[in-house]
Protein backbone atom coordinates (compact mmCIF):
# COMPACT_ATOMS: atom_id res chain seq x y z
CA UNK A 1 0.00 0.00 0.00
CA UNK A 2 1.40 3.30 -1.29
CA UNK A 3 1.04 6.55 1.58
CA UNK A 4 -0.68 9.06 -0.74
CA UNK A 5 0.52 12.56 0.69
CA UNK A 6 -2.76 14.16 -0.25
CA UNK A 7 -4.01 12.05 2.94
CA UNK A 8 -1.15 12.78 4.89
CA UNK A 9 -1.32 16.61 4.33
CA UNK A 10 -4.89 16.22 4.99
CA UNK A 11 -4.28 14.72 8.53
CA UNK A 12 -1.71 17.05 9.74
CA UNK A 13 -3.77 20.04 8.62
CA UNK A 14 -6.84 18.45 10.21
CA UNK A 15 -4.46 17.99 13.58
CA UNK A 16 -3.06 21.61 13.32
CA UNK A 17 -6.96 23.32 13.13
CA UNK A 18 -8.48 21.23 15.86
CA UNK A 19 -5.59 22.54 18.22
CA UNK A 20 -6.10 25.40 17.20
CA UNK A 21 -9.87 25.66 17.77
CA UNK A 22 -9.32 23.94 21.38
CA UNK A 23 -6.86 26.12 22.48
CA UNK A 24 -8.02 29.75 20.65
CA UNK A 25 -8.72 32.40 23.18
CA UNK A 26 -12.15 33.05 24.42
CA UNK A 27 -13.51 36.00 21.67
CA UNK A 28 -16.43 37.23 24.25
CA UNK A 29 -17.43 40.45 25.39
CA UNK A 30 -17.71 40.97 28.36
CA UNK A 31 -21.78 41.57 27.52
CA UNK A 32 -21.71 38.23 26.48
CA UNK A 33 -19.96 36.95 29.60
CA UNK A 34 -22.57 38.19 31.67
CA UNK A 35 -25.33 36.97 29.67
CA UNK A 36 -23.89 33.53 29.87
CA UNK A 37 -23.22 33.92 33.66
CA UNK A 38 -26.94 34.50 33.93
CA UNK A 39 -28.10 31.82 32.14
CA UNK A 40 -26.05 29.68 34.05
CA UNK A 41 -28.03 30.78 37.49
CA UNK A 42 -30.28 28.13 37.67
CA UNK A 43 -27.52 25.27 37.07
CA UNK A 44 -25.57 26.86 40.32
CA UNK A 45 -23.32 29.48 41.17
CA UNK A 46 -19.97 28.02 40.87
CA UNK A 47 -21.27 27.29 37.16
CA UNK A 48 -22.14 30.62 36.93
CA UNK A 49 -19.00 32.01 37.99
CA UNK A 50 -16.93 29.67 35.06
CA UNK A 51 -18.81 31.99 32.80
CA UNK A 52 -17.60 35.06 33.64
CA UNK A 53 -13.64 33.97 33.28
CA UNK A 54 -11.74 33.71 29.84
CA UNK A 55 -11.92 30.09 29.18
CA UNK A 56 -10.74 28.34 25.68
CA UNK A 57 -12.88 25.97 24.21
CA UNK A 58 -10.88 23.39 25.61
CA UNK A 59 -11.05 24.29 28.87
CA UNK A 60 -14.54 24.52 28.49
CA UNK A 61 -15.20 21.23 26.98
CA UNK A 62 -12.73 19.31 30.51
CA UNK A 63 -15.25 21.36 32.87
CA UNK A 64 -18.35 19.87 31.08
CA UNK A 65 -16.68 16.54 31.45
CA UNK A 66 -16.16 16.89 34.95
CA UNK A 67 -19.16 17.92 35.71
CA UNK A 68 -20.69 15.02 34.18
CA UNK A 69 -18.24 12.59 36.25
CA UNK A 70 -19.07 14.59 39.43
CA UNK A 71 -23.12 13.44 38.86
Amino acid sequence: MQNNPWLIILVVVLIIGAGYVLTRPDQRTDAQHIGDAISELPNGVNKAARELKDRTPAQRIGDEIKDEVKR
